[in-house]
């Protein structure tokens, strides 16, 4: 929930370790696990919408730099919002940085609130759900390997988990610079200049 609101905490580290603690040792049960990240992930959400459109983009600007908001993510917010809103807020659950400061930034750019809330539910219900029970699914099946066999698989899953990592990090900040600019040149634009002066 706090990670949600905008607080930079591994929220996505904690769901998937409280789900193998599920799979491993049976003292939680996993449906319970699920109901509460997906409540916790969207009532933070809803809260960080509150706090964005009320403070506004002025109090972001200001003392977003202390939670890692930075001028170009505000750049980059406005344009995607302006783009994408419900996608963002959606996809914007699976990705770190954009889960910590999508709900922010849907409130700072006043997206309608019954569409980011449909756009909410979704991704919570997506992102908790599925890293949860995919979570827990593969710690029992670990826990089903022994020997040699579990090792190996450890190992491919590992590498091929390390390889995904390179490659989203590698495309992210390509299409991240790509969008600032384009952000950049929509800002600057005359047509948007007039649009502000009237």
């Amino acid at each position: 929930m706090f990670e949600s609101m905008g607080l930079p905490l591994p929220g996505e580290s904690l769901l998937i370790g409280t789900a193998l603690y599920c799979a491993t040792t049976h003292r939680l049960e996993i449906g319970w696990v699920v109901a509460v990240a997906v409540l916790g992930a969207a009532m933070g959400d809803n809260f960080g919408y509150l706090i964005g459109r009320s403070l506004g983009f002025r109090l972001l600007a200001r003392y977003g730099k202390r939670v890692g908001l930075t001028d170009d993510r505000l750049t980059l917010g406005r344009y995607l919002f302006r783009r994408h809103g419900g996608k963002v807020v959606f996809f914007g659950r699976f990705i770190a940085v954009l889960r910590t400061f999508a709900a922010l930034l849907a409130g700072a750019n006043h997206m309608p609130w019954g569409s980011f809330l449909f756009y909410n539910a979704a991704g919570a219900i997506g992102w908790a759900g599925g890293y949860a029970l995919a979570a827990y699914w593969l710690g029992k099946r670990a826990a089903a390997l022994a020997g040699t066999t579990g090792i190996v698989i450890g190992v491919i899953a590992a590498i091929v988990v390390a390889c995904a990592f390179v490659f989203l990090k590698r495309n992210e900040r390509r299409l991240t610079e790509e969008a600032l600019r384009a952000a950049r040149a929509e800002e600057k634009s005359p047509r948007r200049s007039r649009r502000s002066d009237t």
